[in-house]
């Protein structure tokens, strides 16, 4: 026999009894005892062994004891006391049994002085011997009575004989090092005793028992229960674990799941969390509560998957009488448990017959219903629920639950106001951006804003300005921090950005202005706690159709990504200008030609930086995404969204503009030089007549006639030569420019009565859609615009 294996120790008779109910094994122990060999009986049925009536008709589920008369190999009759335990496979199959009878079963060896061996017996410190051997010497009364099994028969038995449990085997190996180590052993486990109604928490003390000489000759075993110090590390740790899974995000209904999270299964069987529903959207509930009172399920977790028990599903509201606890406890403002052994919940399942039929089925038994409330306002009510769980709530577990609940209220009612908070701000963010993109020949544009998933709202903004001469603005921003005043920044730099691009400022002064305006508005917070740090980023762009050129700006943006007509996506190199704000620095521009198809991509740092990689490889991958931009720019904005950003959203705004730009043929612009001589003027006239032919707009005739006499007679009376005129058009607009050296701007003004003139921009301003001036490197252009719709 192996030193490990005790089967077949001599002085205990062990079988096995397999499923079909055959011998598996025989000890030698069983040998001596009845006299067969295992050759003999393993094998057959164990039922020939009994020598008179049958065997039990009713096994139980785990353990068996009782006197048995058995079948000696030469024909007599042993009675004796069998236990016998299930031992389950680790499969969890229908297992086997071991059945044991100590061979000793005679009176245990205590000490001769009586009062000591009364003390043994009677002491309430359940005790228990071992031998060497690991067999079972003695035991006092109460642990016999935990054992459930008579004192005398238990000597010569190992732990595992004595049950089938995990723990019994743990307690096998634990005895083995004591015996080897001969230093004491503390075991902890939580289970239910056989003599016991409900589980509890024991602490074992292994001992070991020396002789004179030191050697260790056995082990004493003390069971202490110690479940009300267990309960309360339970509960400390249930706290603590609140504490940290309990608010990890700003979502209200995240936050009242990881509340029925972390109370299932530790406090609770079924968990629900209901909320009041504030009067007006974004609100806080108001006004004394009434029952009915109506609630929205939030939340709920369930020890069975799916959560049968639940009456409502997530996102319904649901309706308490005066009856329920629920509506009880929010009234009273304090917990309130109830059972329904003690009839507590009669009135409301009688009235509420879904609820009742629920509790019938599932078993339900105890309730306690906690109400959720926060820097005083109640919010709603947490309701426990038990029915796997025998035990009724206590009044410990009712302070727990009270705990972990005003803990989880603080955290719904922070996710609240910053949910209400963040609806605000995020409707003034999109009420300052763009709602539609305007539509220009010069280019098509898509775009998108992503708000961060959790830092708030930030400024990020983009835009698209039609300019004069079918050019077109295109600007991508981001304001630094987060919340509403950072997004009322950005609106105030929107606008000045427009303001700004209707002048007709090259880009580097218009980053210069801008930068200004920040300046101002850094010194205007300064005495503000609240205002926070003012500053911004910018990258500015204007694309003429006609001359197919491009001209950048930035204030320390990201440089804007080029993707080619069928080649690969690469950053455009563009000065890196000072953020706005600092002041004293000045920004430069760089101007490049741009084929027609092509796109250009301009973003903010948020796209590239998120996932927690570094820039570079942001960039990296920015351009990977944009290769393939040759398809609808909407759906190549969501294909770099889908691959730039976490799934559970950006960490900071994204701002995101695409435009593919289209140059205009130049079969649609005409141009001529136009000597200062006023008697011209007439001939001018003609030639852009006959123009307007050849472009089929004659319906446009009348009213370009009169507006280019008008605007080349004034260049020629008020400005300096060389004069050029400029007709240019598209499907919907003609434009008409003169441009001279002049940098003398006109004038809109009301002439007097008896005036001779001043009144030829005022008959332009009537007879065009619109009209204006931007000043040029030679001087300055005077331009309007006719709609070709309108006209014809």
């Amino acid at each position: 026999m192996r030193p490990d294996d005790p089967f077949d120790d001599a002085v205990t008779a062990r079988a096995v009894i397999a499923a079909d109910g055959t011998l598996a094994r025989w000890s030698e122990g069983a040998r001596l005892l009845l006299g067969h060999t295992a050759e003999e009986v393993v094998g057959r049925p164990a039922a020939v062994l009994l020598a008179e009536g049958p065997a039990p008709s009713r096994l139980p589920a785990a353990r068996w004891s009782g006197t048995l008369a058995l079948r000696h190999r030469d024909g007599k009759t042993v009675t004796v006391w069998v236990l016998a335990h299930r031992r389950r496979p680790a499969d969890d199959g229908p297992g086997e049994w071991l059945a044991v009878t100590p061979l000793e079963a005679t009176d245990q060896e205590l000490p001769d002085d009586p009062l000591v061996r009364t003390a043994v017996f009677q002491s309430p410190c359940a005790t228990m011997v071992f031998d060497e051997g690991l067999r079972l010497r003695g035991v006092n009364d109460a642990m016999a009575h935990l054992l459930g099994l008579p004192a005398p028969h238990l000597r010569g038995l190992r732990p595992t004989d004595v049950g089938g449990r995990p723990q019994h085997a743990e307690l096998e190996r634990q005895l083995r090092q004591v015996l080897r180590a001969g230093r004491p052993q503390d075991m902890q486990t939580y289970m239910k005793a056989t003599s016991e109604s409900r589980p509890h928490a024991w602490l074992a003390r292994l001992a070991p028992l020396t002789d004179r000489s030191g050697r260790v000759r056995g082990v004493c075993v003390t069971a202490h229960d110690f479940s009300e110090q267990y309960l309360a590390r339970e509960r400390l740790q249930l706290v603590n674990e609140a504490s940290i899974r309990i608010g990890t995000t700003l979502d209200v209904a995240r936050t009242a799941q990881e509340l029925a999270e972390v109370c299932v299964p530790a406090l609770a069987d079924f968990v629900s969390v209901d909320l009041l529903e504030p009067e007006e959207p974004g609100g806080e509930p108001t006004g004394p509560l009434t029952t009915p009172v109506s609630l929205r399920r939030v939340a709920h977790q369930s020890l069975t998957p799916g959560s049968p028990e639940a009456v409502a599903r997530v996102g319904e509201v649901v309706v308490y009488p005066e009856a329920a606890p629920q509506a009880d406890s929010l009234i009273a403002g304090h917990s309130i448990a109830a059972s329904v052994p003690s009839g507590d919940l009669d009135p409301w399942l009688t009235v509420d017959e879904a609820r009742a039929r629920q509790v019938r089925e599932f078993g339900v038994h105890s309730m306690l219903s906690v109400p959720l409330q926060a820097r005083g306002t109640t919010l709603g009510v947490a309701a426990f629920t038990r029915f796997a769980r025998p035990e009724a709530f206590t009044h410990d577990d009712v302070l727990l639950a009270e705990e972990v609940t005003a803990r989880a209220a603080v955290c719904i009612d922070n996710a609240r106001r910053y949910s209400r908070e963040r609806e605000t701000t995020l409707a003034l963010q999109r009420s300052l951006l763009p709602r539609t993109l305007p539509r220009t020949a010069a280019v098509e544009a898509a775009t998108r804003y992503l708000p961060a998933a959790r830092s708030g709202v930030g400024g990020d903004w983009f835009d698209v300005i039609p300019l004069s001469g079918m050019r077109v603005a295109m600007v991508v921003g981001d304001v630094v921090g987060h919340g509403i005043q950072a997004s009322a920044t950005m609106g105030r730099l929107r606008t000045a950005v427009r303001t700004l691009a209707d002048i007709d400022l090259a880009p580097d002064e218009l980053l210069t202005h801008l930068d200004d305006l920040v300046l101002h508005l850094s010194h205007e917070s300064d005495g503000d706690p609240g205002a926070g740090e003012v500053g911004a980023t910018c990258l500015y762009a204007v694309y003429d159709p006609v001359s197919r050129r491009c001209t950048l700006s930035r204030a320390g943006h990201p440089s804007p990504v080029l993707i080619p007509p069928g080649g690969p996506a690469r950053h455009l190199e563009l000065p890196s200008g000072p953020p706005l704000g600092l002041g004293g620095l000045p920004f430069e521009s760089v101007e490049l030609e741009l084929p027609d198809d092509a796109v250009l991509a301009f973003y903010t740092d948020g796209l590239v930086e998120s996932r927690g990689r570094d820039t570079e490889a942001g960039h990296v991958l920015l351009r990977e995404a944009l290769s393939h931009a040759a398809g609808p720019l909407d759906e190549t904005c969501d294909r770099v969204l889908h691959t730039m950003l976490a799934p559970d959203g950006a960490t900071d705004d994204v701002a995101l503009l695409l435009a593919r730009t289209r140059g205009l043929p130049s079969a649609q612009v005409a141009t001529w030089d136009i000597p200062a001589d006023p008697a011209l003027v007439a001939p001018v006239r003609k030639q852009v007549l006959e123009q307007l032919a050849t472009w089929a707009l004659t319906e446009a005739s009348f009213t370009a006639e009169l507006v280019v006499s008008e605007l080349v007679t004034n260049a020629i009376r008020y400005g300096a030569p060389p004069i050029r005129l400029r007709l240019i058009h598209d499907a919907s607009t003609l434009i008409c420019e003169v441009s001279d050296t002049s940098h003398t701007a006109p004038h809109l003004r009301r002439a007097k009565t008896w005036d001779e003139g001043g009144r030829g921009l005022l008959l332009v301003a009537q007879l065009t859609q619109r009209w204006g001036s931007r000043h040029t490197a030679d001087g300055k252009t005077i331009w309007s615009e006719l709609a070709l719709a309108d006209e014809m």
